[in-house]
């Protein structure tokens, strides 16, 4: 195709493509073609367009998307002709006539220099990078801005208007589009309808991320240079593997890392010989706003509460390819788009397919499980500084090896929360989201919900970092049951009135305590197998009764 589309999440290295394709098509660098890819399969086996082109290349994460609709504007005109500046500059010897620059109208600019391509022997190739990047952080700041961007004679949308007249014979010949979601194209598309989206075709899956191969590679070399046995390798790359693999872009294809978080935790690595504190790279901390934007969407905050629960899969039909912002805020009960969205963002990505055809979507890794973590906090409890009492009442627990304050604050705080919201589950997932919320903690633990242990799967566990068993702190295991109300056949009143030890000797929690004994039991001996000595491992039994009250008990 000569117009193509190729979305992926923030920070995967897209612009690292497009300066391939612009190093390898740019006629300025046919002297550099044998030093950039005589080494490389395409370089040993050229295409005929190699370095057959005039390239011009746009950034519209370099537009600021604050101000009002004039400012916007007026900055993404200034991008414009500064690229024009430049692309004049660079190729002011192979071009038949002067561009013209208008700096009141970019567009005008944009025609005057397509003028200069058609009276040359070349054509253009256009690179469009992040081509929806600020215009996603303006329609998560406003709505009513992002729609005048983007209808009507908004900017953006005659801007693409301009390109696609471009390529309808006016000069440019290729076009090659990044960014992250398809909204603002489809936003856009009665005035760009030419582009092939080409993101969600199995060749390309692993285009931009790296393979665990690539990363076992380069980690093996930062090993030997830190004189690491085998087993310290491993032990690596199996961090990496939990904190950062695990993308999928097209059913049964190569999971993929993500190339910023690697590069982040090898750079680390090489510099200091031990691993990162912090294992999420602060250049993919604005996703946190990104997934705040998804859950104020209608049923977001209950999708986000699903992917982090597991309390059923996330699954769609498709991915949704052509969807815009009215839709997004029109989704009714189906959250297909809003899923969708997720994906898109690398927040969610591709499990597999369900036995009756639909796609499951999971969350990629324990770095981004993080990040719901953080917005179920936010959800749950909106209010400043009660989060850091529920954090305080978490560090008891894992330190002191006291469950009580934990349990207390989420039975004060977060029960009423939930009892007032429409949740379509009630079960111990529902319990553990709540307790997974406060506890996360990626700088002391690799956290996990559900992990398998043999032939079940324990609730949530809690494994010191190798790297950070220097401190005082324990290994955490709970198991959680839950009663509905009905079930024990008291109202909540009653089960609010009741001590706690009378909870405790009724029939029905003194059976879901034992049941959760013995469950515990098993994966003690098993995750005792795996950590042999080293481990410090507490466990306990918690079981909710309805969204009123808990019990629990180390084991």
């Amino acid at each position: 195709g000569s117009v193509l589309l190729y979305l992926r999440p923030r920070r995967f290295g897209k612009s690292l493509w497009l300066s391939t394709l612009e190093n390898y098509y740019d006629v300025n660098k046919a002297d550099d073609f044998e030093r950039l890819f005589g080494h490389l399969a395409i370089g040993q086996n050229p295409t005929p367009l190699h370095n057959k082109y005039l390239i011009m290349r746009w950034n519209f994460s370099a537009v600021d998307p604050g101000g009002d609709y004039d400012d916007i504007r007026r900055s993404l005109y200034d991008h414009l002709n500064a690229c024009i500046i430049s692309f004049a500059r660079r190729y002011r010897n192979l071009l038949p006539e002067e561009i013209g620059i208008s700096y009141d109208n970019a567009l005008f600019s944009l025609a005057s220099a397509m003028s200069a391509v058609q009276g040359s022997p070349y054509r253009l190739y256009l690179l469009i990078d992040e081509y929806d990047n600020f215009a996603n952080e303006v329609m998560t700041a406003s709505t009513e801005r992002y729609e005048a961007l983007v209808r009507g004679e908004g900017v953006l949308k005659t801007v693409f208007k301009a390109v696609k007249d471009g390529a309808g014979g006016l000069g440019i010949e290729r076009i090659f589009i990044t960014g992250v979601s398809p909204i603002v194209m489809s936003d856009v598309t009665s005035a760009f309808n030419i582009a092939e989206n080409i993101y969600l075709k199995r060749p390309f899956s692993t285009l931009c991320g790296f393979t665990k191969e690539e990363v076992a590679e380069v980690l093996h070399r930062v090993v030997v240079t830190c004189g690491y046995s085998q087993a310290e390798e491993e032990e690596a790359l199996q961090m990496m593997r939990t904190f950062y693999n695990g993308y999928c872009f097209y059913p049964k294809s190569p999971l993929v890392y993500n190339p910023t978080l690697a590069l982040y935790f090898l750079k680390w690595f090489q510099e200091e010989c031990e691993y990162p504190r912090q294992m999420l790279d602060s250049n993919l901390a604005m996703d946190r706003k990104r997934l705040s934007y998804a859950a104020a969407l209608p049923h977001g905050g209950q999708l986000i509460l699903d992917a982090l629960s597991e309390s059923e899969p996330v699954m769609v039909n498709e991915l949704s390819d052509r969807f815009g912002v009215q839709d997004m805020l029109e989704v009714g009960e189906d959250t297909s788009r809003i899923a969708s969205l997720l994906y898109y963002l690398g927040v969610l990505t591709l499990e597999g397919e369900a036995p009756t055809g639909e796609l499951v979507l999971r969350i990629p890794n324990l770095v981004v499980r993080g990040l719901y973590a953080e917005q179920i906090r936010h959800l749950l409890l909106p209010q400043r500084g009660i989060h850091e009492v529920g954090q305080q009442a978490a560090r008891t627990l894992y330190v002191e090896g006291d469950i009580a304050p934990l349990c207390e604050f989420i039975e004060e705080r977060i029960f009423p929360v939930m009892s007032n919201r429409d949740y379509r589950w009630a079960n111990e997932l529902t319990v553990k989201t709540a307790f997974l919320s406060l506890l996360f903690n990626d700088i002391l633990y690799v956290m996990d919900s559900e992990p398998e242990l043999g032939r079940g799967y324990a609730d949530l566990t809690m494994i010191i970092r190798p790297d950070m068993r220097r401190f005082e702190i324990l290994d955490v295991l709970i198991e959680f049951k839950y009663l509905s109300l009905d079930a024990l056949g008291l109202t909540g009143d009653e089960v609010r009135n009741m001590s706690r030890d009378e909870l405790r000797s009724l029939p029905a929690v003194d059976e879901k305590l034992a049941e959760a004994r013995a469950q515990l039991t098993k994966y003690r001996s098993l995750l005792e197998a795996k950590y042999g000595d080293a481990l410090r491992l507490h466990t306990y039994a918690v079981v909710s009764l309805g969204f009123e009250r808990l019990v629990w008990e180390e084991v």
